[in-house]
């Protein structure tokens, strides 16, 4: 392990665009995934976001501290049912009288599913947050009949069977769902339910999507890219495939990844990054092959309609992962256009003692990106020491940086996680393009110890306090602790 260099170097050019950075990328995923564990029975979405007898809840039953936090984070759009619960789901059993709806063997997480929370109750909950739907197809055993009711339930004018069944249970008007994900990592053959090969897989989507059109030809469909990812080409081959065929009807490339855990802190930090990289990168380079070759106006963007730390334990690794994920999307602005955090029910804290919810850094630092970094990305030169992790993955940059402009604002955000395990990195942060303004709003994210827990009684320590930095004209410097995470706003 290398010693981190005393001094560091950034400059920033607003003029060195990558692209703009689109809300989508605030986006959150959630799914009704039940669980068993050393005989302790729960479920993701029935009890902590959806309970009626709860004094938390709002008329249609949902948790107002989850709605709140939503909406604080200001969050663009939620996806569901799933997930790979999605792969086995009819979506009429959640429609209709409550007291009527069955009670199903869920095949993705092997519980009963109750079915309490359909189709009209997960629109009133996007309702409530003020965000977008982004609806899942079952592509599992799902068929083309079932995409096209769906989709006429949810967007037909009344004097259609599923139209009028909608208005019949208390929803008149349409509900304009645009976004649609034609299936949910049909490629995952050990795990997902109803597996299908490549060819199979492009074959149905083609023709669902184009019967969906005829219903509503303004939907927006979201392709399923590669989520199996085998030391091999095969993830990559099944991308080539779907980009090319289903180029002209998908308008995104689904992409799922987890920033899995390693007990070695370089390996966590910087490895996990790295692979990161790799998975956005690769099918960025395979997406805008495609679009050159048939000169298309645009290419089929990346959606990361899952991504999360794995496990998500709730300590500062996993939220400088989670900075460290926004910082990827805002570099890769030009190409990541969507995005879905996992799951809607990890944006705050829960102390199973006293059975409270609270904000913890990671929703602060969440907020950070999803209220600031609004605008378009900035290419930025980061001049730093770097580590390396095995033979491999070398050459880790100690700092990880993104930059964003606000250009109505005039105003420069820059994110910055210290990989460093234990040395603060003293930095020249210059501007190309013109001087800053005089003095620089700083808020940054770090403890002692990056492994502990955190905690509900901590919970007022976890607010990011503000403070103002000088700089001398289109100079700066600062100095990021270790193992941390730093958001500088600079005006210009």
């Amino acid at each position: 392990m290398k010693k981190a260099l005393q001094e560091a170097t950034i400059k920033i050019d607003t003029e060195r665009i990558i692209g703009d950075i689109d809300p989508k990328i605030y986006g959150v995923f959630m799914e009704p995934i039940g669980f068993n564990r050393n005989g302790v029975v729960g479920n993701t979405l029935y009890g902590p976001v959806y309970n009626p007898d709860s004094p938390l809840a709002n008329a249609d039953g949902f948790n107002t501290e989850y709605i709140e936090a939503a909406k604080e984070l200001r969050l663009d759009n939620m996806r569901w049912p799933g997930g790979n619960f999605t792969s086995s789901y009819d979506w009429q059993d959640g429609i209709g009288p409550k007291d009527k709806r069955p009670v199903r063997k869920e095949l993705a997480w092997r519980v009963n599913e109750s079915n309490q929370v359909g189709t009209d109750e997960w629109v009133q909950l996007n309702r409530a947050i003020h965000s977008e739907n982004v609806v899942c197809l079952n592509m599992g055993t799902g068929t083309l009949q079932d995409a096209c009711a769906w989709l006429e339930y949810c967007n037909g004018e009344p004097g259609t069977y599923y139209a009028d069944l909608r208005a019949h249970y208390g929803h008149p008007g349409p509900y304009g769902i645009k976004y649609w994900c034609l299936g949910n990592e049909v490629d995952g053959s050990p795990w997902i339910i109803a597996y299908k090969p490549v060819e199979e897989y492009c074959k149905l989507a083609k023709e669902i999507a184009k019967a969906m059109r005829r219903i509503d030809p303004h939907v927006i469909f979201i392709a399923n890219g590669s989520s199996y990812y085998q030391p091999n080409m095969e993830w990559v081959e099944w991308n080539w495939k779907v980009l090319n065929e289903l180029r002209g009807v998908a308008d995104y490339l689904s992409l799922h990844r987890y920033w899995e855990h390693s007990d070695d802190y370089y390996a966590y930090m910087g490895k996990e990054a790295m692979v990161l990289e790799e998975k956005i990168s690769i099918p960025a380079a395979q997406a805008r092959a495609v679009q050159k070759i048939y000169r298309m106006d645009r290419p089929m963007y990346l959606s990361f309609d899952e991504w999360a730390p794995h496990p998500h334990t709730g300590g500062l690794l996993t939220t400088l992962a989670v900075a460290q994920f926004f910082n990827a999307f805002i570099r890769h602005a030009d190409m990541v256009k969507m995005a879905n955090y996992t799951l809607l029910t990890s944006i705050l804290g829960y102390d199973s003692t006293t059975e409270k919810h609270f904000k913890t850094p990671f929703f602060y630092v969440f907020k950070m990106f999803s209220n600031m970094c609004r605008g378009k990305s900035l290419d930025t030169y980061v001049r730093c020491d770097t580590f390396d992790v095995d033979d491999f993955y070398k050459g880790i940059p100690y700092l990880d940086v993104s930059t964003v402009y606000a250009e109505d604002d005039q105003a420069v955000i820059l994110n910055v996680v210290n990989r460093h395990k234990d040395e603060a990195i003293a930095t020249t942060i210059s501007s190309c393009s013109g001087d800053f303004a005089s003095e620089a709003s700083v808020q940054e994210v770090y403890r002692d110890d990056p492994k502990s827990p955190y905690t509900y009684a901590e919970r007022d320590d976890y607010i990011p306090k503000t403070r103002t930095v000088a700089a001398d004209k289109s100079t700066m410097t600062y100095t990021f602790p270790p193992h941390s995470f730093t958001q500088i706003v600079i005006g210009r």
